[in-house]
C-alpha cells in the first residue's frame, strides 16, 4: 500500500482478470446498454453482510486492491440506496496512478451511480462521495430515481457536478422489487456515455440483476469468496427463481479461479 491511501495491484495478478473485463474502447452495445460486470465479496454461506444495514468487511487487502483495480477499468460503478445509506461508501478508485491518486484530473475514476427509486438517500456535506468529488479524488454521483428530487439534495449534488436521472416507475413496484427496470436504468446511463459499469451491491440489487428476467444483461461475474461463515440472518446472494420453474436461475461458464491471500476469486460469464 502506498501513501495517501493509494493501493497497489501487481501486473502479474491483472492478467487473470483480462478476459472478463470490458474491451478497451468501452463502446455501448447495440442494445444501447453498457458492458455489465457483476462483482461482490461473499462469505462461504453466500452472505454479503451479517444483517441488513450492517457494514461487514469480508475482503482481504489483496482482493480489496483488486476491486479498486476493477473500478479503474470501468466507466461507472453502481450500488443500491441501501448500501449508500448503510456504508456511506467512497465509490472511487484508489489504485496508484489514477486521477486524484498520482494521476491527472479524474482519469481512471469511475462514475458512481446510486439506484434510489423512492428518493431515500439524504445527502449532507459529510457524504463521502460528495467530499471526494470536491477534493478531486472521485467523480460526482448520478442518482437514478422515480421521485422528484429533494431541493437540498439536488443543490448539494449539482454543486459537485452530479445529477439526478428521473425514470418512469413500472407497474407493481415495491421496496423489495426495484421500481425501475434494469433495461431502462442501463439505457439511461448508456446514452450518457457510459460504456461499462460494475455493479457492486447490495443484496437487493445483486439478486434482482441475477434473476431470470435480468441476468441476460450481465457480461461477466467476478466474485471474491472469503474463508468465513457469517451465519443465519445475513444478507445473502440468492436470486428469485421463476415461478413454477425447477431449473437453476443461472450458471456461470468459462470459469477461472485465483487465490489472493486467504480469499479466492471466481470469474465467469453467463453467456454462451
Amino acid at each position: 500500500m502506498a501513501s495517501r491511501g493509494e493501493l497497489l495491484y501487481p501486473e502479474s495478478d491483472r492478467v487473470f482478470l483480462e478476459p472478463y473485463l470490458p474491451p478497451p474502447d468501452r463502446q455501448v452495445k447495440d442494445a444501447g446498454v453498457p458492458f455489465v460486470t457483476l462483482t461482490f465479496a461473499t462469505s462461504l454461506d453466500s452472505a454479503l453482510s451479517l444483517a441488513p444495514g450492517v457494514q461487514t468487511a469480508l475482503s482481504g487487502p489483496q482482493s480489496k486492491a483488486m476491486t479498486h483495480y476493477l473500478r479503474c477499468r470501468h466507466d461507472a460503478i453502481m450500488v443500491g440506496v441501501g448500501t449508500a445509506i448503510a456504508d456511506n461508501p467512497s465509490l472511487n478508485c484508489r489504485i496508484q496512478g489514477v486521477g486524484g491518486y498520482g494521476g491527472e484530473g479524474l482519469v481512471g475514476q469511475p462514475r458512481p451511480v446510486v439506484v434510489d427509486p423512492l428518493g431515500r438517500w439524504q445527502l449532507t456535506s459529510e457524504t463521502k462521495i460528495l467530499k471526494l468529488a470536491k477534493e478531486g479524488r472521485g467523480k460526482a454521483p448520478w442518482i437514478l430515481t422515480t421521485k422528484t428530487p429533494d431541493s437540498e439534495n439536488a443543490r448539494l449534488l449539482e454543486e459537485v457536478g452530479g445529477c439526478y436521472i428521473v425514470l418512469g416507475s413500472r407497474t407493481g413496484a415495491s421496496e423489495e422489487r426495484p421500481s425501475m427496470t434494469w433495461l431502462d436504468m442501463l439505457r439511461a446511463i448508456g446514452t450518457r456515455g457510459i460504456g461499462s459499469i460494475m455493479v457492486e451491491g447490495g443484496g437487493v440489487i445483486i439478486n434482482s440483476l441475477l434473476s431470470a428476467e435480468n441476468a441476460e444483461h450481465i457480461s461477466s461475474v467476478i466474485v471474491t469468496i472469503a474463508p468465513t461463515w457469517l451465519g443465519q440472518g445475513g444478507v445473502v446472494v440468492s436470486p428469485p427463481r421463476t415461478e413454477g420453474s425447477s431449473l437453476p436461475v443461472a450458471r456461470l461458464r468459462k470459469t477461472k479461479w485465483q487465490q489472493l491471500g486467504d480469499d479466492v476469486v471466481l470469474c465467469g460469464s453467463l453467456g454462451a
